[in-house]
This record gives structure tokens, sequence and C-alpha cells, in this order.
């Protein structure tokens, strides 16, 4: 304690000095405590559920959100059928319960009673689902196994989220009759607060409807029970005793047993592919790790730059310290004269070092807490109900506490120990007759080491934000200028198959005659939404393709304009007109990439080919062909895609699994816009026309396509920036540290400044001094740097787009950054021990 008082009396002394460190502290570990609160959030933590460590995830990948047939050539199964996830329930009794919930996610037309429509995110659970997770109800009940059996009275659960945003925790919701999709449902619990459902994700949903309900609500396009449309997760609890190993063994003999007695995955060959079909058991404790896969190594990376920010501040404070203790010089000698301990010297200058260190962990706490909360506003702009916490929990609270702690020894215990060993003769002799610095070497390297470090973040920036700017300027094909995606659920409206053609006509009508409007586009997904349909496809006069054969097109159905209105070119043939109706020949329009991969040496003009079977080869007519342009992951290359008409279905279908597809495929989710100019009170002027059309439709989201397009980068765009400012934050301690230290060596060398321009030195000689001694620090910096940001570029080649981790002009441009602080630092004060005067330095001796 007598300790702690004696540095607080010394704080108080000086006021300056304690700022300085504690706020350099604070931006070390805030930065580095906001990354570690999303890393723990995301990361690190289990679900909010009974005893997460028995719970395991059948499968390990994310295969979101519909796929039939064999996904992964690797023979990974990650997605079921729900006959399939049946099967595997019945024939594992190795599970207390298996649970079973959709991949994804759609947005439902809610309404209750006479109030207006809504959007609301709905997931379909097995009735099991809650009990699976050992989650009780807020309020109500929770779903049952007797909820998910056909002709069970219609119940689904609320969240406690979108209970309490959307309905002002209205006590009377629980009991009340939704209609969802037009369909009555009865709300008859809410979820607690907390659970977000089986994963952390963005967008969590805020009803949980029975699988058995889907049939009702989704009509003809069900995939309840179509065998091969693989679209459920699956999550279960182990019973104790039970080896996982064994278990996927058995579990991936039962998938095998299955498919073989499927006949749409014998045919073709597949036969031969069934074989080496498998499952993977992993823990299941933190749910489905879609989001964690997505963001695990940019958050990773973050805290590799945050903790070397850290060092930066560390070694700025460490700089500080020895500076200051080079100052007390004079008192150290005089308290080892009196009879001082080396050790009690050390303790005392430690205590002051972790004093300043929590002061700067509680001070960072609140510059973690903006940060954590700015960082999530950055990553997710429009995601209300994200279950991601800005507050740092007990964990995160810990992590703080030990960082203070371990700063406050990393940069005390070395000024510590260099002015513990203080000559108590110099008390005598007086400071600026000393002979000789101990902590000239020490803060010499400090800012070596800074300067590395800044280096290695400036080419980090660098190399993130030239990738940023590559992925934000690539060609994707389309105009973005001036257009605007407006998303709709025509199905929650309750348009049938037989009513879409008039609703579509109305739509192009009636937003086609607002003003300014030049095309009006529809589609079944717009381009670079995050959605993407797919099937094989099958070519007349060619033997049926194998499983091998990677005979797979994304594919998409567009209305006449479509093309048009996003500024995507036809540059053969003809895009959709008129003609095309639903009694003429069927058409498709296909892009380059479609051509390259399936026509490389013909021409696919007057060319026919199909899709779900080889009878269909002949159905669709190529009678165009547009420009490739990015339709999915901005990052990747273009896909082979075709187009087909909304005015067109396929005939003579049969099977479940293709009638879904078809059924599911002629209803739109996008109507995009091109203005002749920037339209103006565009959101109210949509919302008029669609009450004017249908009241029920309601707006899913409208975004320009500017912002749909850059709403891919997110994440690219958060890392960039936060390790731009990172690199700022490090280039200004370096270059602090810089300026202090030259200062205080220009300081101490006053009387040899004096006497050198006494002896005809000019203010030249002595700028030249000065700047030489900063530029070989920096000099140095550069050269322990550049090897370690070219490795560290080699390491995160992933995280760029475009950009040779070996990039000289990043590499350029952060050298020449780090040597113009460097020049600034040193020159003031060398300017300042230019303007000493000789009698003035001489006269302090």
């Amino acid at each position: 304690m007598q300790d702690v008082w004696v540095a607080l009396r010394q704080f108080y002394k000086s006021p300056g000095f304690v700022i300085t460190v504690v706020l350099t502290i604070a931006l070390g570990i805030g930065a580095n405590t906001a990354i570690f609160t999303l890393v723990h959030a995301i990361l690190m933590k289990s679900l909010p559920v009974a005893d997460p460590k028995t719970l395991f995830r059948v499968g390990d990948l994310d295969d979101c959100c519909v796929n039939g047939g064999f996904i992964n050539d690797n023979g990974d199964f990650d997605l079921f059928s729900y006959e399939l996830y049946k099967h595997l329930q019945e024939t594992t009794p190795e599970f207390e319960r298996l649970a079973a919930m959709q991949s994804g996610g759609e947005q439902k037309t809610t309404r209750r009673g006479s109030e207006p429509a809504k959007s609301e995110r709905a997931q379909y659970v097995s009735g099991n689902f809650f009990t699976t997770f050992g989650i009780g109800p807020f309020a109500g009940r929770v779903l049952t196994d007797a909820d998910d059996t056909p002709g069970a009275a219609p119940a689904v659960v609320m969240s406690y989220q979108a209970w309490q945003s959307d309905y002002g925790s209205d006590p009377k919701v629980v009991g009340s009759t939704f209609y969802l999709q037009g369909q009555p449902a009865t709300v008859v619990g809410i979820a607690p607060p907390g659970f977000f459902g089986d994963r952390i994700r963005s967008n969590p949903p805020g009803l949980w409807i029975p699988l058995a309900m889907e049939p009702s609500i989704e009509g003809k396009n069900t995939l309840l029970h179509v065998p091969d449309s693989n679209w459920l997760y699956a999550v279960g609890r182990l019973k104790p005793g039970v080896s996982v190993s064994a278990l996927q063994d058995k579990m991936s003999g039962s998938l095998r047993q299955f498919l073989a007695a499927q006949p749409n995955y014998s045919r073709n060959g597949g036969s031969a592919v069934i074989p080496k079909q498998h499952v993977v058991i992993v823990p299941g404790g933190a749910g489905i790790q879609n989001l964690q896969k997505e963001t695990g190594k940019g958050l990773y990376l973050l805290m590799t730059i945050s903790g070397l920010v850290l060092l930066v501040a560390c070694a700025n404070v460490a700089n500080l310290l020895l500076a200051r203790g080079t100052t007390r010089r004079a008192d150290t000698s005089v308290r080892v004269a009196l009879g001082a301990a080396r050790s009690r010297l050390i303790r005392q200058t430690l205590t002051e070092s972790l004093l300043l260190g929590c002061a700067g962990g509680l001070a960072g706490l609140g510059v973690a807490y903006a940060g954590t909360r700015m960082i999530l506003a950055l990553a997710f702009p429009d995601s209300p109900n994200l279950p991601i916490a800005a507050s740092p929990s007990l964990a995160v609270l810990g992590f703080a506490f030990l960082l203070s702690l371990l700063t406050g020894v990393v940069f005390g215990v070395v000024p510590a120990w260099i002015t513990s060993h203080s000559d108590p003769a110099e008390a005598l002799r007086g400071s600026n007759r000393s002979t000789r610095d101990r902590a000239s070497l020490p803060q010499r390297s400090l800012i070596v080491f800074q300067a590395a470090l800044s280096l290695v973040l400036l080419v980090g920036a660098g190399l993130l934000t030239k990738s940023l700017r590559n992925m934000e300027h690539q060609n994707f094909g389309i105009q973005t200028q001036n257009r605007y995606v407006l998303h709709i659920d025509p199905a929650g409206a309750g348009y049938t198959p037989e009513k879409l053609p008039a609703f579509y006509q109305a739509l192009e009508q009636e937003f086609g005659s607002l003003p300014g409007v030049q095309s009006v586009g529809l589609a079944l997904y717009s381009t670079l939404e995050g959605n993407n349909w797919g099937e094989g496809v099958f070519f007349d006069g060619r033997p049926a393709p194998g499983p091998n054969d990677h005979n797979n097109s994304t594919w998409d159905r567009v209305s006449n304009h479509f093309f048009e209105t996003v500024g995507q070119p036809v540059v053969r043939g003809r895009g959709f007109t008129d003609q095309d109706t639903a009694t003429s020949q069927q058409v498709a329009v296909v892009n380059q990439a479609f051509v390259r991969k399936f026509f490389p040496k013909e021409d696919p003009m007057g060319k026919h080919f199909g899709v779900y079977e080889q009878k269909f080869s002949s159905l669709f007519e190529i009678v165009g062909i547009v420009a490739d342009a990015k339709y999915q992951n901005p990052r990747d290359e273009v896909r082979t895609m075709y187009f087909r008409p909304l005015t067109q279905t396929m005939p003579g279908l049969t099977d479940p699994n293709e009638t879904m597809a078809e059924g599911r495929g002629r209803y739109i989710n996008s109507v995009t816009f091109f203005f002749r100019s920037e339209p103006q009170n565009l959101d109210a002027t949509v919302r008029r026309t669609l009450a004017k059309i249908n009241p029920d439709l309601t707006v899913l989201d409208l975004h320009s396509l500017d912002y749909q397009v850059a709403d891919n980068f997110t994440q690219e765009r958060l890392i960039a920036r936060l390790t731009m400012l990172f690199g700022g934050l490090a280039l200004v301690l370096a270059a602090v540290g810089l300026y202090g230290i030259t200062s205080y060596q220009v300081a101490r060398r006053t009387s040899e400044i004096g006497l050198r321009m006494a002896l005809g030195a000019d203010r030249g000689n002595v700028v030249r001094m000065v700047m030489r001694s900063a530029f070989l620090q920096a000099g140095l910096g550069l050269a322990i740097g550049i090897p370690v940001a070219i490795f560290g570029a080699r390491a995160m080649a992933d995280q760029l787009y475009g950009v040779r981790s070996y990039d000289p002009v990043s590499l350029l441009i952060a050298m020449v950054v780090l040597l113009g602080s460097a020049a600034v630092a040193g020159f003031i004060p060398a300017r300042r021990a230019a303007n000493i005067e000789p009698m003035t330095a001489l006269r302090t001796e």
C-alpha cells in the first residue's frame, strides 16, 4: 500500500505524463478488447442451451440452402431431406433426440387480425427442436412432437426479440391467431431472451414453424416429402458413453442404405458414387457454425493486427517510462545512497507500471465498448436483431484485466531494472555531468521495434485496401447507376401460379408508368443479392452425363426487359420478347461462360438442352447469348448460367422434386428499376404503387443496386478500414515515440551541442546530426520490418483479391509514409537543437 500511495503522489505531480500513458494503453487495450469481444461472441461462445457439450451436429459444412442429389465431390453429406432425416432418426438410438432445422430461412408475410401485414423471418424445425436444445418458454409453451404431426393444430413459437420489437411485448400475442402466407396458426409461446436459434447469424428467425406445417404454407412448392431435396440440418444430443467415431461409421452406412433405395440417386451412374457418401459428426454446442466459418479468418487477422498495435503502444509507454526514470535518476541515486535495496526500487517502479496499466485497461473498456458497437454497425448494417452484444462479457472483462496486468509488467520491467541501477555518486555529480545513459540503447531499440511493426501494419493496410478496391471496381458485367432493387413475396400476398402472369403484367405496367422510369425488370432473384439456383443440364444429341461430369449450371427466370434494366448486353441473338408465350417454343438465353464450357467448338445458337432428366434434353432452344455477369459470389469467376422467361413453364413433369423446383421458380422475389435520373421519395412511391396493385404486398427491402453490390464486401471493407485505422494509430505512436526520444536526447546533449556550435559547427551540421540519428532508427526499423511484412502478406494471401502478397507499390508507399513520419518527428527537435545558443548551453554546466 505504501508503494501505491507513493505512485499516486508521483502521478499527481505529473498529470500530463499519466494522461499520455493511460490514453496510449487505452487505445492499445481497447482495440484488442473490442476485437476479442467479437471473437468471443462469434467464435468461442456456446449457444445458451442446456449442457452444450453433449450436442453434436451431423455434418460439418455449410451447404445452404436447398440441394438435390449428390452435393460434394468428396461424398460429404451435410444437408438432408425430411425422409432421410427420419430414416437417420429411426436408425440411430444413440441420440437421446435428433432434431432437424431448415438450413436457410425465409421471409414470411405475417398478419394478426386486421393489422397491416409484416414480413418476418421464419424457420421450419422439427417438433423436438426446443427439447433437444433444452430450451423452455419465456411465456406460453414451446413446440412439441405433437405439434409436428399431420393434422395437428397449427402452432408456432415467436422469438423474444420479434415479440419485443414488432409487437411491443404484448402479452396477448400468446394464444393469438396469425396468418402466415395466408395460412392460420396460433402463437403458442415466446422463446426466452438470448435464444436466437440453432446458430449465430446476422438475421435470426422471428418465428419457428413445425415441419409438418410446411406443405400447407408452401402449397404445391412443398419440400417436405421430396426424398432427394436436401434442405435440413441435423443436431442431436448424444447419450452418455456413445463413441462418436463408431456412430459416424454407423450413420454413414445408414445414409448409403437410404441413397441406394432412391432411384434419383442411382440413375446415370450414380450407383458407383453411393459407396463414398458419408457423414461427419462434429460438436454442436456452438450451433451450426456458418457465420463462424465466414468471419473466422477475418477476426483472427484483426486480432493479430490489434495485438501488433498493443505492442507498439507498450513500446511507446516503455520509452516514456525510461525517459521519466532517467529524469528521476538523481532522486533514485539519493534513495540508493540512503540504503534503499534495488528490489525495493524495482517493486516501486513496477507498482507504478501496473497502476498505469490497470487505469489504461479501465479506460480501454470504454474504447472497447464504443469500438465493438462501431464494428458491429459496419459489419452487419442491416441486422437490428443481431445476436451479438457489444457489452463485454465476464470472459472479455477477464481478458482485459489480464491484458492490463501483462501490459504493466511488459512495459515496466525493463525501465524498473535500468532505473534501479543508479550510481549514488551521480546524485553528487549532477545530471548534466553524467557520462553514460543506460536507457539510451533500450530506448533506441524500442523505436526500431515500433518502426518495424508500423511498417508491417501499413503494408497490410495497403494490401487490404488495394484488394478491396479491386473487388469493388471489378467488371461485374452489369450497370448499377440509377438502378434500384425491390424485394417482395408474391406467395405471401396470396398469389397462386394461375394468377402470376396477370400480376407480373400489372407490376411492369404500374411501375413502368412511374415518372422517370426507363425500364422495369422482374427476376426470380437479382444480381449479387446472395441467391443462387442451379440444376444439372442435359444436351440434345449427347449421352446423359454421369455424376462426375460437372454438368451443373446456375439459372434464373427473368422478364423481357430484365437484361436492359440491369445493363447486361445481349451479344448474340436476342433476349426475351412478347412472342415467348406459354404455348410457344421453350427458349433460353445463356451467358458466355455457358458457351465456353458446354459449346467450346460449336455454335450454340439454335441448339437444345434441358434439365432434370435426359428425356427433357431437347426442350429449351438457345435463342441468345448475354455477356458474362456476376450473379453469385463476386470473388469467384463467372459461373455458367442460363435464363428462362417468366412466361414459360416446363410441361410433362411428374417427379416431386422437379415439380417443386419448377413451381418455386415461377415466383419472383425481385423487381429492378432503371431510372433516367436519381429518383425522389422512392420508398413512398413504391409502397403506394404496391398497395394499389395489392394491399397485402409487403416491401421486404428496397435498396439501390449500388448498395446491393457493395453489401457483398462488408467484411472486407470492415477489415480494410480497421487495418488502416490500426496502421495509422501505430504510425502515430511510433512517430510520437521517435519525437519523444529525439527530444529527450537533444535535451541531454544540450551542452554537447552548445560546445560544438561554439567550436564552429553551424545549424545545418546540428540538424543533420540529429536527423541522422532519427533516420538511423527508422532505417533499422525498415530493415527488420520489410521481411516481416513480406512474410505476413503471404500469411494473409487468401484474404486478398487481385493483389500479389508481394506488392512492391504497397511496400514502397508504406516505406515512404514511415520515413516521412520519421522526418517530421525528427526535424522538430533537430530545429530546436539548431537554435541552441552556445553561451546558454555552456552556462548550464
